[in-house]
């Protein structure tokens, strides 16, 4: 791996080297640039007990506390993820999950919550912070699937009050369109208990009728997902959301838009003044649809599939004028096998693929240093706007006086060539092997302790905390 460090990234892991294995939560970041998503300014930072004490100019603190200095570097609030599958029939949990975020800049991770039919929602949180307490490193919010409208729509008030103030409705699956007036009352119940619903926009009958077709022609392979999931498919389910959160009033916001024909109708109800709000994810930024012409289309099956360059380009647009939120990962941890597993098809295939570790680097990478967008912007997609849609505002998000400690030393001239080894994913591997990324994270801190520095992550598993969120009305 070809690497080129600044002069100030090794004196930065210089000075920390000193203090390995140390769990400090007193420190002083000097010399450094900070970035938020209201500007940039050379600043110092001030850590006490976990949380930012102070910012500004030449700040002192007594002897004894840490310092880190980072000169030439960028100091960054830790990245939010609010789009992160773990455990179950993956193969990243907390532990390996936090790892790779860690590794690529983001302190606060998230995971879906399935929610089985009859179930109880405060038990299935349950469930989950158990595990959280065991094996996290990184921070983390959870939100509820929900598959049993009529069970789970009189429980989002106790849903709520666990602090876990997001739910997640599928309705790209079958039992969607029997259930729509029930899952329509869902919606509406979460909003009265200030609940944010995210909605995955693929219309069940158009990809039931487009896989049959190509079942009829012989075209099962996932060489031909792209055609089985059409960007119309996305549209048709866009257009339905919105009229879902125009109807209800309840805040809704749409997961991993991939098409400019589902981008479009988002925008439209954001200038209509609803409360829609848009996420797309790496895949769509980076990738298009020409990789499943190739030998290794299985790595890149992803719902919705990947698009074409005019998609892409229209996302980046949307991206830089400020119309879509968020970027998050959507990631899913799968071994390079069974993502390669040849009897897959385009019903029946493991979709996702693992992006925690790679999704800041790229971006920066890809958008910033070409200027498609400010770093300002980078910092707003990646933090502060997902902090602000979850509840977790100034918690996490920012670098403020009261915000916990969560700060990233950022080379933006450090140049890496990626590498399966590198990866701290489960999977031990990434579809980006052989790129040259540059911009990457030195050091991440997590409510001021060092959980990555020098290639390495220094965090124990269980020193991650479920975050306490607000209600909608709150944020």
């Amino acid at each position: 791996m070809r690497r080129t460090y600044s002069l100030a990234a090794s004196v930065a892991l210089l000075l920390i080297g000193q203090h390995a294995g140390l769990t400090a939560q007193n420190l002083l970041v000097h010399g450094g640039t900070v970035v938020t998503s209201e500007g940039s300014f050379e600043a110092d930072v001030l850590v006490r007990a976990g949380v930012i004490a102070a910012v500004g100019r030449d700040l002192s603190a007594e002897s004894g506390v840490r310092r880190i200095d980072a000169s030439g570097l960028l100091v960054l609030p830790g990245g939010v993820d609010p789009h992160v599958h773990l455990g179950g029939r993956w193969v990243d949990d907390y532990r390996t999950g936090s790892m790779a975020a860690l590794a690529g800049g983001i302190t606060t991770i998230s995971n879906f919550a399935s929610a089985g039919r009859g179930s109880d929602l405060t038990e299935v949180i349950d469930r989950q912070a158990d595990l959280i307490a065991q094996q996290a490193i990184a921070d983390v919010i959870l939100h509820t699937t929900i598959n049993d409208p009529e069970a789970h729509a009189p429980q989002m008030e106790a849903l709520a009050a666990t602090g876990q103030t997001s739910i997640k409705i599928f309705m790209n699956f079958g039992g969607f369109d029997p259930n729509a007036s029930a899952f329509l009352q869902m919606i509406a119940a979460a909003g009265d208990a200030g609940v944010l619903t995210m909605i995955h926009a693929e219309d069940a009958s158009i990809l039931a009728n487009q896989a049959a077709e190509l079942e009829a022609q012989g075209r099962t392979s996932v060489a031909y997902q792209p055609e089985a999931r059409p960007a119309l498919a996305e549209e048709v389910a866009m257009m339905r959301a919105v009229a879902m959160a125009e109807q209800t009033g309840s805040p809704v916001y749409a997961v991993h838009v991939s098409s400019e024909r589902a981008l479009r109708v988002a925008q439209a109800a954001r200038a209509q003044g609803l409360p829609f709000f848009i996420e797309t994810r790496p895949i769509y930024l980076h990738l298009t649809r020409e990789r499943f012409d190739g030998p290794d289309a299985g790595l890149y099956v992803g719902q919705p599939p990947l698009r074409e360059q005019s998609d892409q380009d229209a996302l980046w647009e949307a991206l830089a004028n400020g119309t879509i939120d968020v970027v998050g990962t959507d990631h899913v941890a799968y071994s390079r096998e069974d993502k390669l597993d040849p009897s897959q098809t385009i019903t029946n295939h493991r979709a996702g693929m693992n992006h925690l570790q790679m999704l800041r680097p790229l971006l920066f990478s890809d958008g910033v240093l070409t200027g498609r967008i400010s770093v300002e912007r980078f910092v707003e997609v990646t933090a502060t706007n997902p902090a602000k849609l979850f509840g977790i505002f100034p918690e996490k998000g920012t670098i403020a006086v009261g915000s916990d400690a969560d700060l990233v030393l950022w080379d933006p001239e450090e140049t890496r060539t990626v590498r399966d080894q590198d990866m701290f994913s489960a999977t031990g591997f990434s579809i980006y092997a052989g790129w040259e990324v540059t911009g990457w994270p030195v050091v991440t801190l997590r409510r001021g302790e060092v959980v990555f520095e020098g290639g390495e992550i220094t965090g124990q598993a269980g020193t991650g905390r479920l975050l306490e969120r607000s209600r909608w009305e709150e944020r």
